[in-house]
């Protein structure tokens, strides 16, 4: 297979996004105030639905609300009505990682199941019904750097800081196909739908910024390779089933670039960028079910400005004279009710997401009321290892006393070694007097 070294010089087909155009949100629909954190990983800090946004805000230890300090997941649930103090209890608490999280993805079709990426590098498939890990994927070398599922959820793919890409059969753990990445450097990947397609982002052997695009059946070698520019932010993939429009956003960068994705070559079509002049921490995706259908918007951010404390919507909208309902570029799209349930899909069956139409408005479903199980204390085995044997603590406080008590157990046992070896000599001296007793004097 040859590389394509493709160039986004606007070589246009007709495409019906051509003149797709980025615009802020009145200041009315920002929202400024915000301890934005400054820790310095790299993730979203965002996440979006169609009623809450929850940013990482600034605090002791370095933030609050979704970065997971240790190896511990928490799941939370938000009130119907919103947030009127602050949450301190979450409904479930997950324990399995021994090493700190860093990444956790909801299964695209399924309710309940949840995966998570440690630095143990290691990725646990959690039951929620049960509040227990019912699989571990255990073939990556290094940190899982991204995660990404295709849209009925049978395959996932990753990114790692071993330099290679892998596709992942996730209930048996089977890696399906593997990249070893030398000249394109992947730091995220993101599947193309139903296109059979990944697509990554990463560093050329120049130090450039770069993209490429995989066929997820042989990843010998990349169908394109688009080189970007020479900044060295880390390049954010976010890509749209519906539309097949993917937009790059890079961290620390004060625009967003975006591409139609197509079955023909050039494959990749460059079409426009927006841009704004405050850099952005991270951006956070609204659903579809979220946007202005009647104002024809297609895609909508929420940008991260840590130094302004501010939080900023941007819409992509394609222009349009009519006010009708455009079908051709509001197509069905996933809804919110799961396709099947968590026993399912471990059962080994896969199913697409259930469709719904944007055409009436979106209605939300009857709210699904999360039950956290009631869990006794016991051991958590996986694939023949106790998770739970070892748990790390959750808190400093928490380090100081099990290193004391750990002082004391070893002071104990180091007395009590001491004692038997006393004893074990006292034995010894009493078996050889019986041995140097004569016959006569017994």
């Amino acid at each position: 297979m040859t590389v394509t070294k493709m160039s986004w010089r606007p070589t246009y087909r007709s495409s019906k996004f051509r003149n797709v155009y980025g615009k802020v949100g009145n200041r009315e629909h920002c929202y400024d105030g915000i301890p934005i954190t400054k820790n310095v990983h790299d993730n979203h800090f965002c996440a979006v639905n169609s009623k809450f946004l929850a940013v990482v805000t600034e605090s002791a230890g370095g933030g609050s609300f979704i970065i997971i300090p240790v190896s511990q997941v928490r799941v939370w649930e938000i009130p119907e009505g919103g947030l009127r103090r602050n949450m301190t209890e979450a409904v479930l608490e997950l324990y399995g990682h021994s090493r700190r999280v860093g990444l956790i993805e909801w299964h695209p079709t399924s309710s309940g199941i949840l995966f998570s990426a440690g630095y143990d590098y290691k990725i646990l498939i959690w039951n929620l019904e049960i509040g227990e890990p019912v699989k571990m994927i255990d073939c990556h070398t290094d940190v899982i750097l991204s995660m990404s599922f295709n849209t009925d959820g049978s395959l996932l793919a990753t990114s790692c800081k071993d330099k290679k890409l892998r596709v992942i059969e996730p209930r048996s753990g089977r890696v399906l196909q593997q990249a070893s990445c030398k000249n394109h450097r992947v730091n995220r990947v993101v599947f193309l739908g139903n296109m059979k397609r990944l697509l990554t982002t990463g560093v050329s052997r120049w130090n450039t910024r770069q993209i490429a695009l995989w066929d997820q059946e042989d990843l010998s070698m990349p169908i394109v390779e688009e080189d970007i520019d020479g900044l060295s932010g880390l390049l954010f993939p976010f890509y749209d089933t519906d539309t097949h429009m993917l937009y790059l956003a890079g961290k620390g960068d004060g625009n967003i670039r975006y591409f139609e994705i197509t079955t023909e070559k050039p494959y990749i079509q460059y079409l426009m960028e927006f841009r704004s002049p405050a850099p952005q921490k991270g951006l956070g995706v609204m659903p579809k079910h979220g946007l202005d259908v009647a104002a024809c918007e297609v895609f909508r951010f929420y940008k991260l400005v840590t130094l302004k404390g501010l939080i900023e919507p941007i819409s992509m909208i394609v222009p349009r004279r009519s006010d009708t309902y455009q079908e051709d570029i509001y197509p069905m799209t996933a809804g919110t009710e799961p396709a099947l349930s968590a026993s399912e899909w471990l059962s080994g069956i896969d199913r697409d997401p259930v469709l719904m139409s944007l055409k009436d408005g979106y209605h939300r479903p009857n709210q699904l009321v999360f039950k956290a199980p009631v869990k006794e204390k016991k051991s958590v085995v996986v694939n023949g290892i106790d998770l739970l044997e070892n748990v790390p603590p959750r808190t400093e406080n928490e380090l100081l006393r099990m290193f004391f008590r750990q002082q004391d157990e070893l002071r104990r046992l180091k007395e009590e070694l001491t004692t038997k070896d006393v004893r074990i000599r006292q034995l010894e001296l009493e078996l050889n007097n019986l041995k140097n007793v004569s016959p006569t004097n017994v």
